[in-house]
């Protein structure tokens, strides 16, 4: 198995974006590792991967036109799956389903509240954030679905924090309807890419490494890594819904 050295600033995520794997399967081939205690030097199994000077990846390469998690996947379809425990006990990626099969889904729920002129602003955002922070695009998708309903104008939270918008960001911006295409944009920014007082998905993905500590620390604000669906002060079940909307799957209310 090929085998990959540490460097100064590496993730677990970028290793595996960079080598076409997954976190998922890093984790399975070094038992033991702990995402946030790499050092430098450190020699890791690389699962189907390349060696250690890997050649650059074309442009492209994470899906169609550069966006992450484009191409790929299943249809979907199948009922609400109470998953638990650790994050190895979730689906990995590459058994989500694809993204126009969530698209698709998830259109039909923002139809609910949105016009197809917004719709498409938002499907226009979801894929120019993808790009630019290199996260996947179906994570950003569920997530918005999950937080929102993809309804631009839903009411800002706050207990304790701020959280507006599509991704009820952490103190980010609002829906503005002077400007709705633009605050489109920057609400999908704001929960992607982090604000100034708090982090987004891409800042947690390079913390922890995977998408559902990830998502339940952009829930929580920590996490027990051993179950994710202890709620550490929020939604209990946020991590399981995230992973049953990335797979696809229907229940009633969803």
């Amino acid at each position: 198995m090929p085998t990959y050295t540490i460097k100064k600033g590496d993730t677990l995520y970028e290793i595996a974006k960079a080598h076409n794997t997954t976190v998922e399967a890093i984790e399975k081939a070094n038992p033991g590792i702990n995402p946030k205690t790499l050092q430098i030097g450190q020699v890791i199994q690389l699962p189907g991967g390349g060696g250690s000077n890997p050649p650059p990846k074309p442009p492209g390469n994470d899906g169609g036109n550069d966006i992450v998690g484009a191409h790929g996947g299943s249809n979907g379809g199948g009922g609400y799956v109470n998953y638990s425990g650790p994050a190895s006990a979730y689906p990995p990626r590459d058994q989500w389903a694809s993204y126009d099969a969530l698209w698709k889904q998830n259109r039909a729920l923002m139809k609910f509240n949105d016009s197809d002129q917004e719709i498409g602003w938002i499907k226009e955002a979801i894929e120019t954030v993808s790009r630019s922070s290199r996260v996947d695009v179906r994570a950003i998708l569920c997530i918005i679905v999950q937080e929102s309903g993809g309804n631009p104008r839903i009411p800002t939270t706050n207990n304790g924090v701020r959280n507006p918008g599509l991704m009820q960001s952490h103190n980010g911006s609002e829906f503005n309807p002077a400007r709705p295409k633009e605050s489109i944009l920057q609400m999908v920014r704001d929960g992607t890419e982090g604000t100034k007082d708090g982090d987004g998905l891409k800042q947690l993905l390079q913390k922890y490494g995977n998408y559902y500590e990830a998502f339940r620390g952009y829930n929580s604000g920590s996490v027990n890594k051993g179950n994710l669906n202890d709620p550490v002060g929020a939604t209990g079940d946020y991590v399981q819904k995230a992973a049953n909307r990335l797979m696809g799957h229907s229940w009633p209310g969803m």
